[in-house]
């Protein structure tokens, strides 16, 4: 494959991702099945790379966004294999808001395909995408609350804008679970589908869009993102201070330890 107009053959390879461009269709997977696919800056950045060199590819008509194994993405891995491994949390949450906005800022149609869980992070990547397809298996949760942070990757404008403020302020406050079912009544999800039948309804969707008019789609996209999320720049940069602050505060290391340890945690509000 060979995309020289825009870069995409000059990506290098990530470890927990996978990029590829077949007939029109920019399919990009995150690959870490072990963790529900969580994700750390370096799959935050090759997708920000590769979805910032599509918006300049003619070739790429449709963009494909997954996951690999049983879930869509888990969030920032916060397991013991992901906090030691020596990453820099505001070095993720850089990385991943150059994703949100790029898939956002994205001329082209991105279509994301939710099997599974998908959990803080993942949550704002999958609502930044133009339509959702989920699986009657996913469900969504904005778990930042239960480790002493706040909603990150632009989930408070993403969000609200899909479910509206109250509902919104329910999912980010009580860190309740969010079912397939519940989120295509809410407005969070085009159309859900059986498990089994996901894929095939996910090409169907992919297949009509490539056959579509492609300036109009990118007219269109612009105008619904610029009267639902014309605040998204200053959202980013208020989640980015706000997490700034929990990220070095007590009741972070103690909701990360409540959670390795599968207990419940004791916040000190410091």
């Amino acid at each position: 494959m060979t995309i020289t107009e825009s870069g995409l053959d000059a990506l290098a390879p990530v470890e927990g991702l996978l990029v590829d461009l077949s007939d029109g269709v920019l399919s990009i997977t995150i690959d870490r099945p072990d963790s529900l696919n969580s994700v750390n800056p370096e799959v935050f950045a090759g997708m920000a790379d590769a979805l910032e060199r599509a918006a300049t590819d003619p070739r790429v008509r449709v963009v494909r966004l997954g996951g690999t194994g049983r879930g869509f993405c888990s969030g920032a891995g916060i397991g013991a294999e992901d906090t030691g491994d020596g990453h820099e949390p505001m070095e993720t949450l850089h990385q991943g808001n150059r994703a949100i906005r790029a898939i956002v800022d994205l001329p082209r149609p991105v279509v994301a395909v939710v099997q599974g869980p998908t959990a803080g992070i993942g949550v704002s990547l999958a609502m930044a995408a133009d339509l959702v397809l989920a699986s009657d298996k996913a469900f969504f949760l904005l778990a930042f609350t239960k480790i002493g942070l706040m909603p990150d990757g632009g989930a408070s404008a993403l969000v609200a804008a899909a479910i509206g403020r109250t509902r919104a302020m329910k999912m980010a406050l009580l860190a309740e679970r969010v079912t397939a079912a519940e989120a295509l009544d809410w407005g969070m999800v085009s159309a859900v589908h059986p498990a089994e039948s996901l894929a095939a309804e996910a090409d169907a969707v992919i297949k009509r869009l490539l056959s579509g008019p492609a300036v109009a789609y990118a007219k269109t996209k612009a105008a619904i993102n610029g009267a639902t999320l014309a605040t998204l720049d200053a959202t980013l940069a208020h989640e980015t201070a706000g997490q700034y602050v929990l990220l070095s505060g007590n009741d972070l290391a103690e909701g990360i330890a409540a959670f390795q340890d599968k207990r419940p945690p004791n916040f000190t509000d410091i």
